[in-house]
């Protein structure tokens, strides 16, 4: 075959974003790049090249993996046992019930309690989910979207309770309300007082509790939804500019809140996207800090963040090709300078992760972290034609798409607006599209697949007695607890809301005379309305 017909062969590749790729690269792709401006030194403006100056040759990043099954006993020795085998931070996760702010005992519970996550309904709960856990010692996410701020009052409580000083803790909410509009939805009570709830919790953290990231800002779900890594960046940006804008309005200053606003993050298969990803988003969050709201401190416009590998990528069948899927996108992250890492076990299209499946999880990090050499050197793909030309083209049209959210008036009016469902509405679309059409091939499911007459795995099956157990404890909690108390702490909370004060203080008493979750809840939705989706 001679050159000439051999080049009519070359097929055009454009990744999910939209963005064409090039079969060759060279120093014209890049001709308009300035170190100073667009790359920077490790730990210096605009942060593309991470957001210290050592990054993992000072401190390799927290191997965190999401935890939460049954009931608190439970999910304490599986935290236990992950942090015996070298796990170094806390990623909890809550059942749905907890999740919509509901008691176990409730009866649109039934069924759910436990499954897909801890069941919490009150602080007793929380003590004993945490029970030998060194809170001062240890960072926790917290995976939850309605009632976070219910559930981190439980977890200052339990901390205040031992004798630990708020200054010591180190945590996240995972509490984004424009996720849980539009890329999982799970809303409670309306944006805006969910709004205010996040903005109390970012002004008491500023003020309090130091070290602990009061907003995780979060365009995980988005991806999960169907968005594209393009849009990811976009809506997540867009959601942290919503927040710095409203804390900004209850009178914080930039530089007393943005040091600690925490980004969390998908890693995808696309290897190259996902680090380029990564890179552009730091970059575009600097000069976004930098340019809409004028720091004193350039550090405050970092964007540290946690990534999880994909869920969505995850597939029932052949189940252990995961685990290659998962260390692809763990060798992004890593590449891509994330500070937190969550890796997906290869089990969880099919159940929660069983033990054996969750170590070989973070032996994946491990394996990463002290034997592929990656974290050797800092940014250790920059300088390659392709991938700064890739960051470049991801940052320019991740901008243009804020642009298109800032004149719909912000996120706050683009999700009410449904633009931002609709955007991933379609890129799920065109996905799936391309999978149907194998122009997308998924290995195992449109192709290279087998007949499987069982399961090559054993699945996580949860203990069917552990719901009447939670409501055994929460009937005994119930029974025991001083009731007159509870009904003060509600008046007080009531009153605060009334009052438009600060919440955080005021539910950290309520839990701490055990007021449940369901009570606390019920209370915000009679004071802010109850969400209904459209």
């Amino acid at each position: 075959m001679d050159e000439k017909s051999n080049e009519t062969l070359v097929k055009k590749v454009t990744t999910l974003s939209g963005i064409d790729i090039k079969s060759l690269y060279a120093t014209q792709d890049i001709a308009e790049l300035k170190y100073d401006d667009d790359l920077g030194d490790p730990g210096d403006f605009p942060f593309t090249r991470g957001v210290y100056k050592n990054m993992y040759r000072g401190r390799q990043w927290n191997r965190r993996l999401v935890c939460g099954f049954g009931t608190s006993e439970e999910t304490n020795e599986r935290i236990k046992f992950l942090t015996e085998q070298g796990q170094t931070a806390l990623n909890i996760v809550f059942d749905m019930v907890t999740h919509h702010g509901r008691d176990s005992d409730d009866p649109l519970a039934e069924g759910e309690v436990g499954k897909g996550g801890v069941a919490i309904d009150t602080v007793e709960d929380m003590e004993t989910l945490l029970e030998g856990i060194p809170l001062d010692k240890i960072s926790c996410s917290l995976i939850t979207l309605p009632s976070s701020l219910i559930l981190m009052a439980m977890y200052l409580a339990v901390a205040e309770q031992r004798g630990i000083p708020l200054s010591k803790l180190a945590g996240t909410n995972q509490n984004d309300v424009f996720t849980t509009m539009a890329g999982s939805p799970l809303m409670v009570i309306p944006p805006r007082p969910q709004m205010k709830l996040i903005v109390d919790t970012i002004e008491f953290c500023a003020n309090h509790v130091p070290h602990w990231n009061a907003v995780s800002i979060c365009g995980y779900h988005y991806r999960e939804a169907g968005c594209t890594a393009v849009q990811e960046i976009a809506f997540t940006h867009a959601a942290g500019i919503a927040y710095c804008e409203a804390a900004l309005e209850r009178g914080l200053r930039i530089d007393d809140f943005a040091p600690r606003l925490s980004f969390f993050y998908n890693s995808h298969n696309n290897f190259f996207e996902e680090v380029c990803k990564f890179r552009a988003a730091r970059r575009l969050w600097a000069r976004i800090i930098k340019e809409r709201f004028s720091p004193k401190d350039l550090r405050a416009g970092r964007m540290r963040f946690h990534t999880q590998t994909a869920g969505s990528s995850l597939m029932a069948q052949q189940p252990l090709n995961n685990i290659i899927r998962t260390t692809i996108q763990a060798m992004a992250a890593v590449m891509g300078g994330t500070q937190s890492l969550h890796t997906n076990s290869y089990d969880e299209a099919l159940s929660l992760p069983k033990e054996e499946a969750a170590m070989v999880a973070l032996r994946t990090q491990q394996i990463i972290a002290h034997e592929s050499g990656v974290p050797d050197t800092i940014d250790p793909l920059a300088g390659s034609y392709f991938v700064e030309s890739l960051t470049n083209t991801i940052e320019k049209k991740a901008a243009e798409e804020i642009a298109r959210i800032d004149e719909m008036g912000g996120m706050l009016a683009a999700v009410e607006k449904r633009y931002i469902q609709d955007q991933i509405r379609q890129a799920s679309y065109d996905f799936q599209s391309k999978v149907e059409s194998k122009k997308i091939v998924i290995v195992g499911v449109n192709e290279f697949f087998v007949e499987e007459k069982e399961l090559p795995i054993r699945l996580h099956k949860v203990d069917p007695s552990l719901e009447e157990k939670q409501k055994e404890r929460l009937r005994r909690v119930r029974s025991k607890r001083d009731n007159e108390k509870v009904k003060r702490c509600l008046a007080n909370l009531v009153r605060s809301i009334e009052a438009d004060e600060n919440l955080v203080r005021p539910t950290i008493e309520a839990v701490k005379a055990c007021a449940t979750i369901g009570e606390i809840m019920g209370l915000f939705k009679e004071e802010f309305g109850e969400f209904k989706m459209l």
